[in-house]
């Protein structure tokens, strides 16, 4: 058993507390992996909010990059003192999902937690992963080499929002070259299913958001043009700008609000990709004549629609050969004993990406 500092949640939309925590060790298919950075994602603040529920006391954190520093006994292809992404991306290999390419909807179950508290009562490792933390145990299919070239803070953004953007759209989405793209959202997830539909060869790539600042973003990482979301009908604009609806829309914020408006932006023929999460029970509307009349299509996009052995590899060459931008996503690092402030800030709607550097 280790001992390690972690940030738990005990009370939903309350601080969280750094504690000392015990970590089990890993066996079977499990993999230690001490880590070096982990960027602070909107879903990690929805879960510690309450949005979706969910067992207390709990560490979240999903998106981490580290060393391997132990290894159970049954794994295979990895090796101590190796560099890997972490991801929430457990998956069995033998369920439909899986055997069908789809490993982020793997339908096993996970396993028991590995976390204790400090007096032996149990801890939730939250989304299988539970970042939140110096170390963590999961299964070996939750972790991708990265290589040479990508620091760690850079390297822990793959693990979520790069490819729950980029994902979403060359995926989930299938965006082909000359098609025109809407992005609803300009914040990390957002930006990076803008540099998805740059990378994938869209003629237009228009960017919707509430903030000019986050669509002066959206421009640096590739929008052609962009609609500033503060009026009614904001659609009508990009009928004016590109003469037709889209043919792909990618709603990259949890809001049901913006998922009832976001059929408005489509062509007909056009999809729409739901990558933003609201909370539980919060629901949206659609004229679902009109869409079906159309042939218009509703996609849900989960982590992108990821399979790491073909995605990591890929999106680090893009990086390195200066194609895909990461250290721009960076708004921040923090120290874990000030990962309050840092979700204070990510909250405020202002930073791109934060990241606790251990």
């Amino acid at each position: 058993m280790t001992s390690m500092r972690a940030a738990v949640c005990r009370e939903f939309g309350k601080p969280l507390t750094i504690e000392t925590v015990t970590l089990a060790p890993p066996t079977g298919r499990a993999i230690e992996v001490t880590l070096e950075a982990c960027a602070i994602c909107h879903s990690d603040i929805s879960y510690a909010d309450g949005a979706w529920g969910g067992t207390l006391p709990a560490v979240y954190g999903h998106e981490a990059a580290g060393r391997i520093t132990a290894l159970g006994e049954g794994v295979t292809g990895f090796a101590m003192g190796e560099r890997v992404i972490v991801t929430l991306m457990r998956a069995c290999g033998g369920c439909a999902p899986c055997t069908t390419g789809h490993p982020a909807t793997c339908t096993a179950p996970v396993g028991p937690d590995p976390l204790t508290l400090a007096d032996g009562a149990p801890c939730h490792q939250a989304m299988a992963t539970g970042a939140f933390a110096e170390k963590v145990v999961v299964d070996q299919s939750q972790i991708a080499r990265i290589p040479k070239g990508l620091s760690a803070d850079v390297a822990s953004l793959l693990s979520c929002g790069v490819i729950t953007g980029i994902g979403a759209v060359v995926n989930s989405g299938g965006l082909r070259p000359g098609e025109d793209a809407v992005v609803i959202g300009a914040g990390g997830v957002g930006l990076n299913a803008i540099q998805g539909a740059r990378l994938a060869g869209a003629r237009r790539i228009v960017a919707v958001d509430m903030v000019p600042g986050k669509l002066e973003d959206a421009r640096a990482f590739g929008a052609t043009d962009t609609i500033l979301a503060t009026r009614p009908a904001p659609w009508d604009d990009l009928f004016q700008m590109i003469g037709k609806g889209a043919d792909a829309v990618f709603v990259t914020v949890g809001a049901a609000p913006v998922y009832t408006s976001a059929p408005n932006y489509l062509a007909r023929g056009g999809r729409l990709v739901m990558v933003g999460m609201p909370a539980s029970g919060a629901m949206s509307e659609y004229d679902a004549g009109t869409m079906a009349a159309y042939g218009q299509r509703l996609i849900g996009s989960k982590m992108g629609d990821t399979v790491l052995a073909r995605d990591i590899p890929w999106l680090a060459d893009l990086y390195l050969q200066g194609r895909l931008k990461l250290d721009e996503l960076i708004s921040g690092r923090w120290p874990l004993e000030e990962i309050n402030e840092a979700i204070a800030d990510t909250k405020s709607g202002k930073s791109r990406r934060n990241v606790i550097v251990f």
